[in-house]
């Protein structure tokens, strides 16, 4: 495999769950660290394009868990982009840990945007020739078909969107809406099994202010739920998603 990059970390004390192991949104926070510095790595870091009024916004993404690292263990994050279009890129991602066993796999599709008039623009053609592409993909699996959101919920929770939910491109960041998400399940999911599958769709933005819904859905059947964030007392829907949890100690996923 060539054009990729590789960042390594070591897992600290306030990544952990309650169990001792990264939290979903600790990987998460991983992949969105090490997509920055391979920026970073170009001389394209993020606070040079947001300079220019330019930062990448993610649309879509899956991540599937085979284990979650634990405290102080190292591990290993590869990335590249394997597409481009006009406006938008595939970033694939590997998790690795110290044996070089893989521990995790994610694809995302990046948007080039233009934060100050909120619409993408074409991918400067330098960025392309730096990164250059690997057409390998890390996960099979098509993050651009529709998550249909759901009306009503067995489960829900309400947020209101703070300054600290908001991001550099001034709009709430990725991980927040996985928190959101986390909320709302039943805390014996938390308790007994962990985040194995994430598929996400992030379709419009939620301002400072607002206040947000998020309604889960329990398949009871595969342990699979289905997850809407909506802005409350409006048919504005921000963000879909499908989640599968499996029981802590099954490695059947492998």
């Amino acid at each position: 495999m060539e054009n990729y990059f590789d960042k390594q970390f070591e897992l600290r004390y306030f990544e952990m769950n309650k169990v001792g192991v990264a939290s979903p949104t600790t990987i998460l926070t991983l992949l969105e660290e090490t997509a920055a510095d391979h920026c970073y790595s170009i001389n394209e870091s993020l606070y040079d394009l947001e300079r220019q009024n330019i930062g990448w916004v993610l649309v879509s993404g899956v991540v599937k868990m085979y284990r979650y690292p634990s405290y102080k263990e190292k591990i290993t994050l590869r990335t590249w982009l394997s597409n481009y279009t006009f406006i938008k890129g595939n970033r694939e991602n590997i998790i690795y840990d110290e044996q070089g066993n893989i521990i995790g796999r994610a694809k995302g599709l990046w948007v080039f945007y233009d934060i100050e008039r909120r619409r993408p623009v074409k991918i400067f053609d330098r960025i392309k020739e730096k990164w250059s592409l690997c057409t390998e993909q890390s996960i099979i699996h098509d993050i651009t078909k529709k998550i249909e959101p759901i009306d009503t919920a067995n489960y829900l929770k309400e947020f209101n969107v703070n300054r600290y939910d908001t991001d550099m491109n001034k709009h709430v960041n990725n991980i927040r809406y996985l928190q959101w998400v986390m909320e709302s399940i039943p805390e014996e999911i938390i308790d007994n099994y962990y985040l194995q599958f994430l598929d996400g769709r992030f379709i419009s933005e939620a301002q400072l202010g607002d206040a947000v819904l998020s309604l889960t859905n329990w398949n009871h059947y595969d342990n699979s739920f289905m997850h809407t964030i909506k802005v409350q007392g409006s048919s504005k829907v921000c963000a879909t998603a499908n989640t599968i949890w499996k029981k802590i100690g099954d490695n059947s996923n492998k």
